[in-house]
């Protein structure tokens, strides 16, 4: 078959959203801890916030010739988008109101509305209003002096219908005054409707809660208690209707760096400018009226596509931090410890361990400590010359970023590439590239039309026999936070090829080398798309040969036609492939003739899937890569990523048992199908395999046998 044919490719939008999908299924899922399901339906939320703020957004504004790979005009595509994506809200609010709420109830956590509660609660919530509320809201008039105002990006607010009370007699119209060049009063009384809108305070919480009896937790929505007192903002007026509305807007940046001279004002500029982008979507309280519809459709030039209706409280992203509340732990899974890692324990140095053996480790289940650890021990070593590290996303309080400040401190060359361009934390990254500037960190942003994506840190140690250069290599970003959430594996090591590629990396990073010939990495954009045809190719020739072949691997995403394609064409010469891609895949498989090798498959639970891990039998003898890209256009031909070996064999074979382990789960995986849905496997009649709880019992197994291997060393050498 022709492999451009566009019936052999998934649209990238659609598939994104069958991910989201089987986020919403966990929520659906009555098998999950409550609050656990609460935080699903929060995540569906704040996915999709990020899908119409770039992906609709960039749809909007593209020229309709540009026909995806699926033979899909940017048209169609927002035609598809917007079908599914009404479907899916309504399944959302449909397991809100029908699942969670009434198993909160059941749990003795109450969501109120304002007319039901009780004669002490009216009262603490009147007084909240008169004494907190009422001081910080804005009513906002909307007229012929003052147009409709601009709605700030994903905030709520409450857009009300008003009719003048006859009865107030101090209601008067207003008309101008040509003569004058003054607004005047009338004795006119106003005719018709007038609008207004009120944001919703985002300084104060947006769940109240509740004096209650004991029995229950009760709480009530900000929501609720601005809808019922909304009347007292305009005195004078009659509230005919009141309804919350959300507006998500053009949230995507889009520079041409090689016209600017300073990046970092330019960025501070246009993350300003996120507030302001175009509406592409706006959530809408169900009970609005067509009349405020219609004046909301002409204010901000919707169209009916990008209206959804609400059946529920706006905006369920905030319910992600009631559900992670401390109240609530009995409802939540129980806390896994992230372990030590057994090569360090009893180690003086982690530069000892780490001269003595290649030291894999897999987030979240063994501790991202370490990762501080090696930073900050840098940072105090004498014998450290330079630390060079790269930094896509860190958390708000970053104790790396920290440890390389102390490191300037102390007198060492520390050289840190902060990525200004990762998207959504931008912000975050322009206020540390300041603080480590003024530390005496050199920051460098990157290379222009480039992200810098890899994850790398170089340490330079002086040590008897002549330098030596530490690394750590990983999978996932050098933030502590989401460690504990994200799947991620990471390699420190000194072997010395490594080392002479990091420092050529930095060296192309920071001044105006260019690339020599690498020794272990391949590196995006210049070598790593020809890498992975080439590893591809040679497991074709292996399969045609009779030689064993076979590739696994695990990534985010899937969406670089030239890789689908290469996969599907040594998927004829009967090369067995089996897929794990947490999100995205393009490639249709199980197509007779084309893909019919090619297992695809998903885990979604309670971690977040994020290592990139590529396998490939090599005829019989296994090759493992770790690598900071996914196998999308932009990871291989736009950014500044890694792809490395694992030259140990025993970490090698401990990354392909993971892998195996990972798709043997009945539990948490879907496979599939070649239209594009997901099923999960009938594990009618076979053993349990969750693969997430058997990779945190492997590391908890691990542990506690170096533990005990420490003790009997000490007992056997006591100091």
């Amino acid at each position: 078959m022709d492999l451009n044919d566009p019936q052999l490719y998934i649209n990238r939008e659609l598939s994104w959203l069958e991910f989201n999908e089987r986020v919403l299924q966990e929520a659906q899922d009555a098998t999950n801890p409550l609050m656990e399901r609460l935080k699903f339906l929060a995540i569906t939320s704040s996915n999709l916030d990020e899908f119409f703020m770039v992906r609709v957004s960039s749809l909007m504004s593209s020229d309709e010739s540009m026909i995806d790979p699926a033979g899909l005009t940017p048209k169609m595509q927002l035609k598809a988008i917007a079908a599914r994506v009404h479907e899916m809200v309504l399944r959302q609010y449909h397991c809100f109101n029908r699942a969670l709420i009434p198993a909160m109830k059941d749990a003795g956590i109450r969501f109120l509305k304002y007319a039901k509660l009780n004669d002490m609660q009216k009262n603490q919530v009147d007084a909240y209003f008169d004494d907190v509320l009422y001081q910080i809201l804005t009513p906002m008039a909307i007229d012929q002096s003052r147009p409709f105002p601009n709605i700030n990006n994903k905030t709520i607010n409450i857009f009300i219908e008003l009719v003048a009370d006859v009865d107030a007699q101090f209601i008067h119209a207003v008309e101008w005054d040509e003569k004058s060049g003054r607004w005047r009063i009338t004795d006119k009384k106003p005719v018709g409707p007038k609008y207004a809108l009120v944001q919703m305070p985002t300084v104060v919480p947006r769940i109240v809660n509740l004096v209650s009896d004991g029995e229950t937790t009760d709480y009530i929505l900000l929501d609720d208690i601005l809808l019922a007192h909304v009347a007292r903002l305009f005195p004078g007026y009659i509230v005919t209707m009141s309804s919350l509305i959300r507006i998500t807007r053009d949230s995507d940046i889009d520079i041409e760096e090689e016209e600017i001279e300073d990046l970092m004002d330019v960025m501070s500029k246009s993350i300003k400018g996120r507030q302001w982008g175009e509406p592409v979507r706006i959530e809408i309280s169900k009970t609005t009226s067509t009349e405020c519809l219609q004046v909301l459709k002409k204010a901000l030039r919707l169209t009916d596509d990008m209206i959804y209706k609400i059946n529920g409280p706006l905006d369920l992203t905030s319910w992600m931090g009631f559900a992670s509340g401390e109240l609530f732990a009995a409802y939540r899974h129980k806390p896994h410890p992230n372990l030590p890692i057994p090569a360090f324990l009893g180690q003086n140095s982690m530069f000892d361990a780490i001269r003595k053996q290649d030291v894999l480790v897999h987030h979240p289940y063994q501790s991202f400590d370490c990762v501080v650890d090696f930073v900050t021990e840098a940072a105090t070593d004498p014998a450290v010359l330079a630390i060079k590290q790269t930094l896509y996303r860190v958390s708000g309080n970053s104790p790396i970023i920290n440890a390389l400040i102390q490191a300037a401190e102390n007198g060492k060359q520390v050289s840190v590439l902060v990525e200004l361009k990762a998207r959504f934390d931008e912000e975050n990254n322009i206020t540390w590239a300041k603080l480590l500037e003024k530390s005496g960190v050199h920051v460098i942003y990157g290379l222009v039309g480039l992200k810098t994506h890899c994850k790398v840190c170089l340490v330079v140690r002086r040590e008897d026999d002549g330098i030596r250069r530490y690394m750590h290599l990983g999978t996932g970003n050098y933030n502590e936070t989401t460690a504990r959430f994200y799947t991620d594996f990471c390699l420190f090591t000194c072997r010395e090829p490594f080392g002479q590629d990091a420092s050529i990396l930095f060296n192309v990073l920071t001044g105006f080398s260019k690339a020599m010939d690498w020794q272990k990495f391949a590196v995006a954009p210049v070598t790593l798309r020809n890498t992975f045809l080439r590893l591809i190719e040679i497991e074709q020739n292996n399969a045609l040969e009779g030689k064993p072949s076979g590739i696994c691997a695990r990534m985010n995403s899937l969406s670089d036609v030239e890789i689908i394609q290469a996969h599907c064409f040594v998927s004829q010469a009967g090369v067995k492939i089996r897929l794990l891609v947490r999100g995205i895949c393009c490639l249709r498989p199980g197509v007779a003739g084309v893909s019919e090798n090619i297992q695809v498959s998903s885990i979604v639970d309670r971690y977040l899937e994020h290592s990139r891990i590529y396998t490939f039998t090599n005829g019989g003898r296994p090759r493992a890569y770790l690598s900071s890209a996914d196998l999308m256009q932009r990871n291989l031909d736009r950014r500044v990523e890694i792809l490395f070996p694992i030259e140990d064999d025993n970490l090698s074979d401990e990354i392909i048992d993971v892998l195996n382990i990972s798709l043997k789960d009945n539990v948490k995986r879907r496979i599939a199908n070649s239209d594009g849905t997901y099923t999960k496997q009938n594990r009618r009649g076979t053993a349990q395999v969750h693969s997430q709880l058997m990779h945190h019992k492997r590391a908890a197994d691990a542990y506690k046998r170096a533990v005990t291997k420490q003790q009997v060393f000490l007992a056997e050498n006591p100091i």
